[in-house]
């Protein structure tokens, strides 16, 4: 048959049919059923060059529309507390992370301790005995006021500091302090060996701190120089936890149950040796700009100073805070917020 009699207009029409049912077939296919792309790795630490925001993660909170996080661990905090002390904010917004709330002046309290002694060393010891077989997979370890200058915090407010704390670089670490300025104990609070025998302040711990590292430490070396930003406040893995026996933490409070040591002092040694007993140097101080990137998330701060960043932390006049803070200034002046909740 001649070439152009096979080619009539009802032909074409049909080549071109079938030529567009193919082309549809095949966006279909692209649009439907994607090719597989290798999934890229996205690294739990912000990096200090980097200035946005870090990865949400799944600090406690439930408010509207979050979406929550796959496989969570297990969080729990544990506070020591007197009676007069409120932690029920915890609960209003952390309401998925386990409480543990020990009442160390009250024996009928659900949870308390064997001896009313070394401030919240107790309490944390006491907490990791009681559950060593069922930690929780993260605890953080606190003080139960929400407003309190250990927080640190432009208004020495608790709740943005948790809110921002960095779960998954605890994971990564195992063991983080819940402090970057280095107002107190960095970069070299206590010297145990230069310092021993001295009483230079009520609450200074080097003089008796050489006999208690001896103690919770036998057959180590003494350093010369232990420093970490205080104040006991810190959160650890539980596999950091793991990684002593249950009997060193019996150990440890024995010690502090039988020490003649003031109470204050005893619980001074055991706030500038935690960050050993989880692993760390004797001098454990991150600059202020690398913790609170890698800590907080805060990966954008102006940071002069090795110990300081600009508008994060400043050391308060006093110990407490005037009633009404973060509203009331320490003069009874109206004061707005520094920073906000969030």
């Amino acid at each position: 048959m001649p070439l152009h009699r096979r080619f009539t207009a009802r032909n074409a029409l049909i080549a071109l049919l079938v030529w567009l049912f193919l082309a549809l077939l095949f966006h279909l296919k692209a649009e439907l059923w994607p090719s597989p792309v290798e999934p890229s790795l996205t690294s739990l630490e912000p990096s200090n060059d980097d200035h946005r925001e870090p990865i949400p993660h799944d600090n406690g909170g439930n408010k509207a529309g979050e979406t929550p996080a796959v496989a969570k661990r297990r969080t729990a905090v544990v506070v020591a507390s007197q009676q007069l002390e409120d932690a029920t904010w915890l609960d209003e917004y952390f309401p998925r992370w386990e409480k543990n709330i020990y009442r160390v002046d009250d024996k009928s309290a659900p949870l308390t301790v064997p001896k009313n002694k070394g401030r919240e060393s107790m309490v944390y010891l006491t907490f990791i005995i009681d559950n060593f077989d069922k930690l929780p997979d993260n605890i953080l370890f606190l003080h139960p006021n929400r407003y309190q200058w250990h927080n640190d915090d432009p208004d020495y407010d608790g709740l943005p500091m948790l809110r921002h704390f960095q779960i998954p670089y605890l994971e990564k670490e195992g063991y983080v302090n819940i402090r970057c300025a280095w107002s107190l104990g960095c970069p070299s609070e206590i010297k145990p060996i230069a310092e021993e025998g001295e009483h230079r302040a009520a609450v200074h711990a080097g003089g008796d701190y050489k006999q208690g590292y001896e103690a919770l430490f036998p057959g180590k070396q003494v350093p010369s120089n232990v420093g970490v930003s205080c104040c006991a406040q810190f959160a650890a893995t539980k596999e950091k936890v793991l990684e002593r026996p249950k009997s060193d933490y019996v150990r440890y409070r024995e010690w502090l149950v039988d020490t003649p040591l003031d109470d204050s002092i005893s619980g001074r040694i055991f706030e500038y040796s935690w960050h050993m007993i989880f692993g760390k140097e004797p001098v454990h101080c991150p600059t202020a700009k690398e913790c609170y990137c890698k800590v907080f998330g805060f990966c954008y701060l102006e940071c002069q100073e090795d110990g300081n960043c600009a508008g994060r932390y400043e050391l308060p006049r006093f110990s407490t805070l005037p009633n009404g803070w973060p509203f009331i200034g320490w003069k009874g002046e109206e004061r707005n917020r520094s920073a906000p909740e969030e």
